[in-house]
């Protein structure tokens, strides 16, 4: 092995920091050159340097912000898919690390070590790399608040009961989108509640992890509907059900919207940025990341 063929981005101050006292020593017994952030966008700086020398393993220590952000120092260093990327979770809510079947900072740092690969789609969202997912509307902002107890309950919709007052006072988004998938191409016109776009993370149903590896994005369109309607559907879990009257749902390679109104608050892997239009996409079976045994390569 070369030297400095495996390196571990770590936040020390992602969750409540207690990893940062021993994580070195793990990380450097298993032969990981450990790498900690020290400012805002340094773990893109610090993922852009991995792959500029061309490191064959990069784990990251964090919440799912950091491993964006090293994520898109390896994209900008165009090594994504010549590198295998892990997780080991110690943010808020970890969305990634659940999708990929890790749990625990012990149980990230064996995965990273010994764990199994997969390769796995990326998303993007105007030429910026995501794994979980890219949202707009009403949610962008309540999500990066959402309790890691209220995801548990409510699952997708947890954003909704977070954002109570701010469904209700939400006057909607009002947008064209296009879209591909295998029927050929599909238009959508109208005032929405929310756009929802899973890599790693269905929306509709029960929610739950995506399909990683069939180069399609899950795309869920929420309707703008009566408050009161609103919030009934979301308390009894009726707003994303398959058979929801007031969501349109699809499986997409790629999706442009087109704000008909003021500039679009995303919320792409917990980063937020604000576009009149946006194209995402996605490559698939780009990345090789290594999972947990909860990982399911052919999710339901």
């Amino acid at each position: 092995m070369q030297i400095g063929s495996r390196r571990c981005v770590c936040n020390p101050q992602s969750g409540d920091g207690d990893h940062a006292s021993y994580l070195p020593r793990l990380m450097g017994a298993r032969g990981f050159a450990v790498y900690e952030t020290e400012y805002a966008e340094h773990a893109v700086e610090l993922g852009r340097e991995a792959g500029q020398a061309g490191a064959s393993e990069v784990a990251v220590c964090g919440g799912d912000g950091t491993v964006n952000e090293v994520l898109r120092g390896l994209h900008d260093a165009d090594h994504l898919d010549d590198v295998t990327l892990s997780v080991i979770p110690t943010g808020t809510a970890n969305l990634l690390a659940r999708m990929i079947g890790v749990e625990g900072v012990e149980t990230g740092v064996e995965i990273a070590d010994t764990g199994q690969t997969r390769t796995v789609d990326v998303g993007f969202a105007g030429g910026e790399p995501f794994l979980v997912s890219c949202i707009a509307g009403l949610p962008a902002d309540a999500s990066v608040a959402t309790s890691s107890e209220l995801k548990a309950r409510f699952g997708p919709l947890a954003f909704l009961v977070t954002g109570t007052q701010e469904a209700l006072e939400f006057d909607g988004l009002e947008i064209d989108i296009e879209a591909t998938n295998a029927e050929g191409s599909v238009e959508w016109h109208g005032e929405a509640l929310c756009l929802l776009v899973g890599n790693a993370r269905r929306f509709v149903g029960r929610g739950g992890q995506g399909d990683m590896e069939d180069g399609l994005l899950d795309v869920a369109i929420v309707e703008q509907m009566p408050p009161g309607n609103l919030v009934a559907e979301a308390v009894t879990h009726r707003l994303l059900g398959d058979d929801s009257d007031h969501v349109t749902h699809l499986r997409a390679s790629d999706l442009t919207v087109r704000s008909q109104g003021e500039a679009i608050a995303f919320s792409r892997d917990g980063e937020l940025a604000t576009h009149e239009e946006l194209s995402l996409s996605v490559e698939r079976r780009l990345l090789d990341v290594r999972v947990g045994d909860g990982y399911d390569p052919d999710p339901a």
